[in-house]
């Protein structure tokens, strides 16, 4: 198992994913702030591998501006020589990445705009992957989209608009179950037609399901990934105490955690933790490995 958190570190002192606004778009702008983000990258990197946490979601936002049309730039030619450090970093180190583009990505809508767009944003994050050299065990995380009022037709056209996605795109993506529209059983259907993998979300099992256990859902999307797809990848949190049913926690809870672990004895996974005080999570969950389970080795 490897544990990690998305995105931010709130201890390392850089301030990454710098965006800036369209109308000040120039590609020098474009230049700072994206050499800016790749720096703080590496030091978040550096601090996870001295940390032994080796699972990160890196931010979409790593190259703002990349799929829109004001970026005439040729970014993936500046930054190929950073990219690919930063590629050499992360597989001398065996750290699992992912990312997840923003909820406006969807590949089910029904307008051909937003599915414009949403098409051209996941090439940028394949792109991204791609000019590090990572392998295609990392992966890109999609909500399945809107219901629109029809679930079915809905489920069905994303199922066709993914047989349609360039294979650079198809080989990375992989879909999660969520709190809302679509849960584990609509992520297996989709499965059934795609071979698409399901990333299970732990905590959206809980509030949105048909009735599985915990462990019986987690199991039947984990044998959704080839050995291709790597390791599983599952999304964890917990209830947030006080707050409207589906809130994520603020820090990890100890006791849901190891409740978590007894459930999942093989732990066959790689775990991203989707709670709000990120780093300071990871290093208690993987405390709680080590000292109460002897699972991870210092």
């Amino acid at each position: 198992m490897k544990i990690g958190y998305p995105c931010i570190n709130r201890t390392v002192k850089c301030n990454g994913n710098k965006t800036f606004r369209l109308r000040s778009y120039s590609d020098q702008r474009l230049t700072e702030t994206v050499q800016n983000n790749l720096a703080c990258l590496q030091k978040v990197l550096k601090y996870n591998i001295r940390h032994n946490i080796l699972f990160f979601r890196i931010s979409s936002d790593l190259v703002p501006f990349a799929s829109h049309p004001v970026c005439k730039f040729d970014w993936q030619g500046h930054f190929s020589t950073s990219l690919n450090e930063l590629g050499d970093l992360i597989r001398q180190h065996d750290i699992r990445i992912s990312m997840h583009p923003d909820q406006f990505i969807v590949l089910n809508t029904p307008r051909d705009a937003v599915l414009e767009s949403s098409l051209l944003e996941l090439r940028y994050h394949s792109q991204l992957l791609d000019l590090m050299e990572l392998d295609t065990t990392a992966k890109i995380q999609l909500h399945v989209g809107g219901v629109y009022g029809d679930r079915d037709t809905s489920i069905k056209r994303f199922i066709d608009r993914y047989k349609h996605l360039e294979p650079v795109i198809q080989r990375r993506l992989v879909i999660e179950n969520d709190d809302r529209s679509y849960q584990l059983e609509d992520c297996l259907r989709i499965h059934q037609a795609t071979g698409i993998p399901v990333l299970f979300d732990w905590f959206h099992h809980q509030v949105l399901n048909s009735g599985e256990s915990l462990p019986d859902g987690l199991k039947a999307a984990a044998r959704t990934w080839r050995s291709e797809d790597g390791t599983p990848m599952v999304d964890y949190s917990s209830q947030e105490p006080g707050k409207i049913r589906g809130k994520h926690a603020q820090t990890l809870d100890p006791h849901d955690f190891r409740n978590f672990l007894a459930l999942n004895p093989k732990r066959d996974l790689d775990l991203m933790l989707e709670i709000k005080d990120k780093e300071k999570s990871a290093l208690k969950a993987l405390k709680l490995l080590r000292n109460e389970t002897g699972y991870i080795k210092n």
